[in-house]
């Protein structure tokens, strides 16, 4: 008897650049008509061995003419609840490969509600998300003590943050700290994993610090960052991501208060490196808006 096999439309996206092989790398597949299995979904996303698969169903009107689309994301290990940048390279794919025309496509996800993605100028692609606060961390709480030195290690700090909605600890360098010992520093994985095993009280770790030109925080063009940071999570199986635009969904509130602005630009610090820009509005929300470079067009066969 001759196995069945399904052919899906895959493609791969470096989401938060204008530049392959630089921004945060994602997958994207495409379903129209039947679902896959959660299974399916897991097992694909750990072959893919990206930060992030996203799976985009249509829900109404076809992949081609819809603007409305079931979104979830999937790391090699587990599904989490929200991705900016697999958000991003999917509103990438749909408009810019596929053809769609709409100038807004809503995504429905499990646990986010309703999230959005418009088309914007000079090749951006600006995404509605909820804006997360945060609440002043007290130094010596556990696991956030120990977080600290396995994260930063000797580095010295100025505030710290948590985010209790997402389980999003922020550790704020001092603004003294030059950009290259900010990219420089090797945080112990195992042993932030260790912190805190089971992920109760954290599932994502940011470092960040504010962007001026003395301490060398500026883009290509001289241009300062208003902050930069670099993100860890190891309890989701990936110990630096790239750039994560769910990320900025809770530093765009710090960040908005702290420099008292609504239009912030900022960029993450790992190898890959990715600019982002925000706007934070007067409706508990943040637009967050980058580019994409969509690197690979094929067939998943299973």
């Amino acid at each position: 008897m001759a196995v069945q096999t399904r052919t899906l439309p895959l493609y791969t996206v470096d989401a938060f650049t204008n530049k392959p092989f630089t921004g945060n790398p994602a997958a994207v597949c495409l379903l129209e008509g039947k679902d896959l299995t959660d299974d399916e979904k897991q097992k694909i996303a750990l072959e893919m061995n990206l930060s992030e698969t996203a799976y985009v169903r249509t829900l109404n009107d076809g992949i081609q003419t819809g603007s409305k689309f079931e979104l979830r994301w999937f790391t090699p290990t587990n599904e989490v609840p929200l991705c900016g940048h697999a958000t991003l390279a999917s509103a990438a794919v749909l408009f810019n490969v596929v053809g769609n025309p709409s100038d807004v496509l809503t995504f429905v996800t499990k646990t986010r509600g309703e999230l959005y993605a418009r088309r914007h100028s000079d090749g951006y692609i600006c995404m509605d998300f909820p804006s997360y606060n945060t609440e002043k961390v007290d130094v010596d709480k556990e696991p956030f003590q120990s977080m600290i030195k396995t994260t930063i290690a000797d580095l010295p700090y100025q505030d710290l943050q948590y985010s209790d909605e997402t389980k999003t600890f922020i550790i704020r360098l001092t603004d003294s700290t030059k950009r290259s010992d900010f990219e420089r520093f090797l945080p112990n994985i195992s042993a932030m994993h260790e912190c805190d095993l089971e992920g109760k009280h954290v599932h994502y770790v940011i470092a960040a610090l504010k962007g001026c030109h003395d301490n060398d925080a500026v883009d290509d063009s001289g241009t300062s960052y208003d902050f930069v940071s670099r993100f860890f999570s190891p309890w989701n199986g990936v110990p630096e991501d790239p750039v994560t635009g769910s990320a900025h969904a809770v530093l765009s509130s710090y960040w908005s208060k702290q420099l008292k602005k609504r239009n912030l630009y900022a960029r993450q610090c790992s190898k890959r490196g990715g600019e982002i820009k925000m706007t934070v509005k007067d409706n508990g929300r943040v637009d967050i808006a980058g580019q994409a470079v969509v690197m690979m067009k094929g067939k998943l066969t299973i």
